[in-house]
């Protein structure tokens, strides 16, 4: 029986090279001029406005938002809302993992340069809600400018 010798893969030099500079090329551009986001408080600017918010979830399913300082129910989230549910969930599920409750509130904040951001008091995670889009963004900012009721 006659013993079959494995073939070999012949790659010219011109095209690893080209290969290679693509790669590189692509992790050049990636990386280049792409900054985290950094939260604006941590850069010394002052917010155009700002609340302190908390969250709570009502036995119907509903989320009520009130204003941390003085109690008031400042909207209630009623079947699906949305972004402000999901995003207030997913915080929420944070803080049930770190064993936090519910008491510390959220801030919530507008600043010069257009960002808008929430962040949790008590875990000390920040939010840019401007990330997620115009529509998403000012459903928060809704709640930052909404009168008590």
């Amino acid at each position: 029986m006659e013993e079959t010798l494995p073939r070999r893969f012949v790659v010219s030099r011109g095209l690893l090279i080209g290969t290679g500079a693509v790669v590189a090329g692509t992790l050049a551009l990636a990386t280049m001029g792409h900054k985290a986001p950094v939260n604006p408080a941590t850069t010394g600017a002052q917010p155009l406005a700002t609340r302190d918010i908390r969250f709570a979830d009502r036995v119907d399913g509903a989320v009520v938002v009130t204003d941390a300082r003085s109690g008031a129910v400042i909207e209630v989230f009623v079947g699906e809302e949305g972004f402000v549910r999901g995003a207030m969930r997913g915080l929420m599920r944070q803080r049930r993992v770190a064993q936090i409750g519910p008491d510390a509130p959220f801030r919530l904040s507008t600043w010069p340069d257009n960002r808008i951001t929430l962040l949790d008091t008590a875990t000390g995670n920040a939010m840019e809600l401007h990330a997620f889009g115009r529509t998403n963004a000012e459903a928060f900012l809704k709640l930052l400018n909404t009168e008590e009721r």
